[in-house]
């Protein structure tokens, strides 16, 4: 299909300044235009029945409505990633959903978020997007109910996601217990991936293992949350390994070690970093919350940059009591993340330790 304007083939990411979870705003501007905020303070007191709020950057909001269940609420949305409508219309459903995963929960059902270049975009492009976000709804056993769209000057495409969870068994950033080990269920590199695709470096094979990690629910969520001693989680999206990190960490009052050795990376990643694929977003996460991170001499700025990159429909990060390990990495394989890998632990303390 080509370009209504241009008759050149059509590529849905020049329509945008920035693709996925690179969209975010970075983290320390978050902060900045959050705090003192109305909302952002006194929830608790005012609103009993909210167990999960702002507070403590949690992936989603949560409402006891008695003591066997709490809905869940999250919403997410951002610009392309990749080229092709159907596949961006994957990614981002995956990616919004991933937060009710996060959080022990199990999706009930969804409400598009739509924002298109109406009169730039095809309507057969933008059906195509809204297709792929349906079919991984489908994937997970729930319907799209509605939903909003407008006229943009920018393709944004997401999902309300809305879910149920036991109470008890809601998994928050607080949770961490010291000694815990630490449990990433993807492969990182999406960011570098996402760099090296603009500029036509990045394999058919790795084009592939792009989609099929972005587009993988993480649906171990649920049964995760189930196993007591499983005592914090979060999905690593926009601000990276060490910035979702470093949300459980500070509101564990803990601190954490990493190894860089055994994180699991997509196929190539180390060459394509140190070409320069590397996104705004991986430099701006590392401004924004660098000063809380004490990385060894022997890290390269390169194999910094892994660290920091952001990950779209990244994978579940698992804070666990040790001896639970197994089963946890048990429970990965079960739902096919064979990359799963215990990557660190919380210690006593505070900021982020990285080593080689």
């Amino acid at each position: 299909m080509n370009d209504p304007i241009s008759n050149e083939p059509l590529r849905l990411t020049q329509y945008s300044h920035g693709g996925g979870c690179g969209c975010k705003i970075a983290p320390a501007v978050l902060r900045d235009i959050l705090a003192d905020t109305p909302f952002a303070s006194h929830l608790a007191e005012a609103y009993p029945d909210l167990m999960v709020g702002i507070e403590h950057g949690d992936d989603a909001a949560v409402y006891r409505l008695n003591d066997e269940q709490a809905i869940v609420a999250t919403t997410d949305f951002f610009m392309p990633i990749v080229d092709d409508p159907f596949e961006f219309g994957r990614i981002a459903a995956t990616n919004a959903l991933s937060d009710v995963y996060a959080m022990g929960g199990r999706p009930l059902f969804a409400l598009a978020i739509v924002g298109m270049p109406i009169g730039k975009l095809p309507n057969e492009v933008i059906r195509k997007i809204l297709a792929g976000g349906e079919s991984v709804c489908r994937q997970a056993g729930i319907p799209i109910a509605g939903g909003h769209s407008i006229d943009a000057p920018e393709p944004i495409y997401g999902l309300v996601g809305i879910g149920v969870v036991d109470p008890r068994r809601v998994k928050q950033n607080s949770g961490g217990q010291a000694g815990d080990v630490l449990i990433l269920g993807k492969p990182l590199g999406v960011g570098i991936y996402s760099a090296a695709l603009k500029k036509g470096a990045l394999s058919p094979e790795q084009y592939a293992a792009m989609i099929a990690a972005t587009t993988q629910l993480n649906t171990a969520g649920a049964d995760l949350a189930a196993i007591d001693g499983v005592n914090a989680m979060t999905d690593i999206t926009g601000f990276g390994l060490l910035g979702h990190l470093l949300e459980i960490t500070r509101a564990s009052n803990l601190a954490a070690r990493v190894e860089l050795s055994r994180l699991p990376l997509l196929p190539g990643v180390d060459e394509l970093v140190q070409g320069g694929h590397v996104t705004g977003a991986s430099q701006r996460n590392w401004a924004s919350y660098g000063d809380e991170v004490n990385i060894a001499d022997d890290i390269t700025e390169s194999q910094r940059a892994v660290l920091t990159d952001p990950q779209t429909s990244g994978g579940l990060l698992v804070s666990c009591r040790a001896e639970l390990r197994e089963s946890v990495l048990e429970v990965f394989r079960c739902h096919g993340f064979d990359r799963a890998t215990e990557i660190g632990e919380l210690q006593p303390g505070t900021n982020v330790s990285v080593v080689a």
